[in-house]
């Protein structure tokens, strides 16, 4: 007797249009070119002579008129310059929290789920009876006209408060977070890019604060031989410069910005790949790249210890694996009692997003 072979059926797999398939890989380009549409576009034609992905029925030029008229981007016919939109902006931080999300579900990192319950704004599956003291945004009405039907019957309907059901939510902390990203000539050193897994954590982490956690912040510094801030709608375009790492700029600003968060909850997350080699006096810089210079590190280790007394946690990624830093960045984390990982640039994303998440389960 001949039996049945089942296997798994993606329903979207295969269903895309020409327009989606080549605008995924645009996205993709976009990161790489630091929101040059342009260039995009001209990686985009040169991918296509290699790999052939377009067809005779729909060409580059087709393309690139469906991404006119769908918003995606603009273009100045008096200057000849194509820009991309706000919306393309927006999709590129979509596809970036998709992109490391997904791989977080397959590697099933990133659970939301805890035992603490209370106040809070994510409702879970859990149901209790009414006690007194709950307030009326609590209760489940469907559960509790079910009771009452159940109890009193369809015909004499009475909801009393025997029959009422509280929906139980999930205790989520507001947190404010600083997220500083190092731009120092190194970060693309060595035929290695690691600038753009840096920004597509950073568009993924604030789509995600912006659509679940709108009462969280995060601020975004970005540090060289200076530290500035940025705007979310500014990181596609981030670029390396050619500067030293100024990493006491970049901690004495973001303490300087969460000291003006109400939350009690305030965090850092520096992603860099050097050490620190620049300091700013006055108005001139004192730089030595040639090694763990005292004078710079101890700086360092000072403002660690200033956060540690101002309840500002530290967690600092490394997206290199040299064994010389090791010894800085551990006396670091054990100035600030904070976090290092030594994270390589496809696990980024994954480190970062499973450290906030428990950090949203924490009660302090």
């Amino acid at each position: 007797m001949k039996g049945f072979n089942f296997s798994k059926i993606n329903p979207s797999e295969g269903n895309k249009s020409e327009f989606e398939k080549m605008l995924d890989i645009f996205m993709q380009l976009l990161n790489h070119t630091n929101g040059d549409a342009e260039e995009a576009l001209s990686w985009l034609t040169e991918l296509d002579k290699e790999y052939k992905f377009t067809t005779p029925q729909y060409g580059i030029g087709d393309f690139i008129e469906d991404l006119k008229q769908k918003g995606y981007i603009d273009e100045d016919n008096k200057k000849g310059e194509i820009k991309i939109t706000p919306k393309t902006e927006q999709s590129i931080r979509k596809r970036s929290l998709d992109e490391i999300f997904g791989k977080l579900a397959k590697a099933k990192k990133g659970n939301h789920s805890t035992f603490k319950t209370g106040g809070g704004d994510e409702v879970n599956s859990e149901t209790r009876p009414f006690q007194f003291g709950d307030v009326l945004d609590q209760i489940d009405f469907v559960s509790s006209i079910r009771n009452s039907q159940i109890n009193s019957g369809i015909e004499q309907f009475s909801l009393r408060e025997d029959d009422l059901e509280i929906r139980e939510t999930d205790y989520k902390t507001q947190t404010s977070t600083v997220l500083m990203i190092d731009i120092s000539h190194s970060m693309i050193l060595y035929g290695e890019d690691r600038i753009t897994p840096a920004k597509k954590v950073a568009m993924a982490l604030s789509e995600l604060i912006k659509t679940k956690y709108p009462k969280d912040t995060l601020d975004i510094v970005v540090f060289g031989n200076d530290a500035w801030t940025i705007e979310v709608k500014d990181l596609p375009y981030l670029q390396v410069g050619p500067y030293h790492t100024n990493t006491v700029a970049g901690l004495e600003l973001a303490m300087d910005i969460l000291r003006r968060r109400k939350n009690s909850n305030k965090q850092i997350f520096m992603i860099t790949d050097g050490k620190p080699t620049c300091l700013k006096e006055g108005k001139k810089y004192y730089k030595n790249a040639f090694g763990l210079d005292r004078k710079i590190t101890t700086k360092c280790l000072n403002l660690a210890a200033q956060c540690k007394k101002n309840k500002i946690k530290i967690t600092t990624f490394m997206i290199t694996s040299d064994p010389y830093l090791q010894s800085f960045v551990r006396a670091f984390t054990e100035s600030n009692n904070g976090k290092a990982f030594y994270a390589s640039l496809d696990q980024l994303g994954s480190f970062v997003f499973d450290d906030f998440e428990k950090g949203k389960k924490r009660i302090v």
